[in-house]
């Protein structure tokens, strides 16, 4: 992660100290949200109106407790002399709200014309496939993904067969790469996708399930801030980087579309969130349904 000059600059003193309620436990200043909402700009994207001033306070001031913190401004200079504190403040302000087989009509499309023309096609071949899922959070997405490729293929080990998925948030990461998840979860997964989770310790009964071994084994989980160089050159047969993209301003929004286009293979689907669309034109791609795009050969 690029280091960026953190200081909390002179003047300090002369701070507008206006809390958002006189009751809370941390003097939060004017100047502390926007010291925040800059350093979430820069080193993740993400773009902090001052509607979200309650909920950075709300999630900021766990750090403060879990450091032994007395201010706002004792977190500032905190960050501005541990660099590593920067990924759990990105944690911290990142949004979590996944399920499985979310937006369930992309994940029809992706079965019907994205996994079992593979299947019938180049799959017989050995052939490659890749899909990514952007923005994966806590691992739903990638195993609802995982979940309908193995449905179509029994034998996935006979082709070269991959799904990357990537979060900033290195906590739900590391959820994700477990692949355990409530016990009442088993309700938003399809009767014919639930041969592939079970209980967590087989043959008891459990306040917890996993995805199978099966499953996990096609999944890549790894950290990528998506505002920074992408370390991949391959081609993508669909990209999933859903309710991701309204955490951005608009020029980031529009340069990553561009860069998803760049790593589609010709003919490849991008799927983005049911509250998203695209700013702007971008000739590479073709709306084929809803929030559904498809790159043009």
């Amino acid at each position: 992660m690029a280091r960026t000059a953190l200081s909390v600059a002179p003047a300090i003193a002369a701070e507008k100290m206006k809390t958002l309620d006189g009751a809370r436990e941390f003097v939060f200043s004017d100047a502390d949200f926007r010291f925040l909402a800059q350093l979430a700009r820069e080193h993740a994207g993400i773009a902090l109106a001052d509607n979200k001033r309650n909920l950075v306070y709300t999630r900021v001031s766990r750090r403060l407790r879990a450091l032994g913190l007395n201010s706002f401004r004792d977190y500032r200079n905190y960050l501005a002399t541990h660099e590593a504190e920067l990924v759990s403040f990105i944690n911290a302000i990142s949004t979590n709200l996944t399920k499985f087989f979310r937006e369930a009509h992309h994940f029809e499309h992706f079965h019907a014309q994205v996994v079992r023309p593979f299947a019938l096609g180049d799959f017989r071949k050995g052939g490659r496939f890749r899909v990514w899922s952007a923005g994966c959070s806590t691992g739903e997405e990638p195993y609802s993904i995982a979940a309908i490729v193995r449905q179509e293929i029994r034998e996935p080990g006979r082709a070269d067969i991959r799904i990357l998925a990537t979060d900033i948030d290195t906590d739900v990461l590391t959820k994700a790469a477990r692949g355990e998840y409530g016990v009442n979860s088993i309700n938003d997964i399809p009767a014919s996708a639930r041969q592939f989770f079970g209980p967590v310790r087989a043959g008891q009964k459990s306040e917890a399930i996993q995805a199978s071994a099966e499953l996990r084994s096609l999944i890549a989980f790894r950290r990528l801030n998506l505002i920074e160089p992408w370390p991949f050159s391959g081609k993508f047969d669909a990209i999933f980087c859903r309710n991701v993209m309204i955490y951005f301003d608009a020029p980031t929004k529009s340069d990553m579309i561009e860069r998803f286009i760049h790593y589609l293979r010709p003919g490849g689907w991008l799927y983005i969130g049911h509250s998203e669309s695209l700013l702007g034109s971008h000739p590479g791609l073709q709306l084929v349904g809803r929030t559904i795009y498809r790159r043009k050969a």
